[in-house]
């Protein structure tokens, strides 16, 4: 059974950063796209950032410029690296991997971390 595990968010003041890590562990072939989403009570959860197995990346327009999204292939981690903090990123941040479970022939499985708070406030 496939875990995803993130850790890192907590309470940061306006203008602070965080770096927010998710390891993949158990038994799965690879790791396709990997991904930070985050959601507010009372919204849909909305993508913050995402990277392919290749390294590609792409952002949402509000966190472009001050969030980098990296990962570490050998270790099944993907990083958030959040900077610049705004009171309106606080949100519960949810780590996500889509992931061959078999061979290349499995079609992806979407798989979700359990979420870490970051509350950005003075």
């Amino acid at each position: 059974q496939v875990q995803l595990v993130e850790s890192g968010g907590g309470l940061v003041q306006p203008g602070g950063s965080l770096r927010l890590s998710c390891v993949v562990s158990g038994s799965m072939f690879v790791i396709e796209g990997m991904g930070w989403y985050r959601q507010t009570p009372g919204k849909e959860r909305e993508l913050v950032a995402a990277i392919t197995r290749a390294g590609s990346t792409n952002y949402a327009d509000s966190v472009k410029g001050r969030f980098t999204i990296s990962r570490d292939n050998g270790k099944n981690t993907v990083y958030l690296q959040m900077t610049s903090l705004k009171p309106d990123d606080t949100a519960v941040y949810y780590c996500n991997a889509a992931i061959r479970l078999q061979s290349f022939y499995s079609p992806a499985t979407e798989c979700w971390g359990q979420g870490t708070q970051v509350t950005v406030s003075s």
